[in-house]
């Protein structure tokens, strides 16, 4: 009687600890679309979403289908890649950065789309405030005004002199316009001068990278973007051969070679990300899910 009543206990326990797992394997297939850059370019954090969904239970092959879509870097496939996603009736959208949240809002009003990286969800229109979104977006800021502002202070302690700093971005991002106009005005309030280097897609850092190494800045910061993601071992590459001293958004700038990085947690972005994916799969509104904030950063 004593092993029988441990026995039920037990098996009483583990389907107490593991809800999820029982609810996410209840026989019905979820189908999840992800608009990103490259496969490549968000590997690491990709994997760290879909670990966190298999410890939910969502198994690919099993009862879940991931269907991809890759820009390659050009922005003006969002809508097409997005109608896909939509035409293949997916239960919810992973976007990885703001222009392809906002194709995949102007292709559905219905399917949850969830970005882990936003940058100014209201001010894009995304949501109508952080705390009740109300539309279908939700998910994760990243804070990127405080982690610019703070990563331009970060350049002037490590950088005896610092007055002039080159900022590369993607101008093509609508989110990072008012991010470029916060860093240009704490950067005046620092007595420093910054020169603004724009690119838009892949073929624009070859023009962009001879500007900034005709002007010789003392230093360059590099705002958090996926296009920046993209080619951030291109970025070293070129910061090493120049010699010049620059900072990143992105954990893995100063693993590849960079000098210093200062930003959220990716992979721990990411596994948030996954627990928005596990609610709106079980039915929540994404127009009640706030957005939540970065609360691990890196240096």
């Amino acid at each position: 009687m004593s092993n029988r009543r441990e026995f039920i206990a037990l098996v009483a326990g583990t389907a107490l600890a593991r809800p999820s797992v029982a609810r996410a394997q209840s026989g019905k297939t979820s189908r999840l679309g992800i608009l990103t850059n490259t496969r490549d370019s968000g590997g690491p954090l990709w994997d760290a979403l879909l670990r966190e969904l298999r410890n939910r239970g969502y198994v690919e092959g099993q009862n879940l289908t991931v269907d991809w879509r890759y820009s390659e870097g050009h922005g003006e496939r969002w809508p097409e890649l997005a109608g896909e996603l939509v035409a293949l009736k997916v239960d919810a959208i992973v976007v990885q950065t703001t222009p392809a949240a906002l194709a995949a809002k102007q292709a559905t009003s219905t399917i949850p789309i969830i970005i882990p990286t936003a940058i100014d969800p209201v001010g894009a229109r995304l949501a109508a405030s952080l705390a009740r979104p109300g539309g279908n977006v939700t998910g994760l800021g990243l804070q990127i005004p405080e982690v610019s502002g703070k990563g331009l202070g970060l350049l002037k302690e490590a950088i005896p002199g610092l007055t002039r700093v080159a900022v590369l971005w993607n101008a093509a991002n609508p989110a990072l316009v008012p991010v470029w106009k916060n860093v240009d005005t704490t950067a005046r309030l620092s007595g420093l001068v910054l020169s603004s280097q724009q690119v838009r897609e892949p073929q624009d850092f070859a023009a962009a990278f001879a500007a900034i190494a005709q002007e010789r800045p003392d230093g360059l910061l590099v705002l958090l973007d996926a296009l920046m993601g993209q080619f951030l071992s291109q970025i070293v590459e070129f910061t090493v051969r120049e010699r010049l001293p620059a900072l990143s958004g992105f954990r893995g700038f100063a693993a590849l070679g960079g000098l210093m990085s200062y930003g959220p947690n990716e992979p721990d972005i990411y596994r948030k990300a996954a627990d928005y994916v596990d609610k709106v799969l079980k039915g929540a509104n994404p127009a009640d899910l706030p957005f939540e904030q970065p609360t691990e950063f890196d240096w």
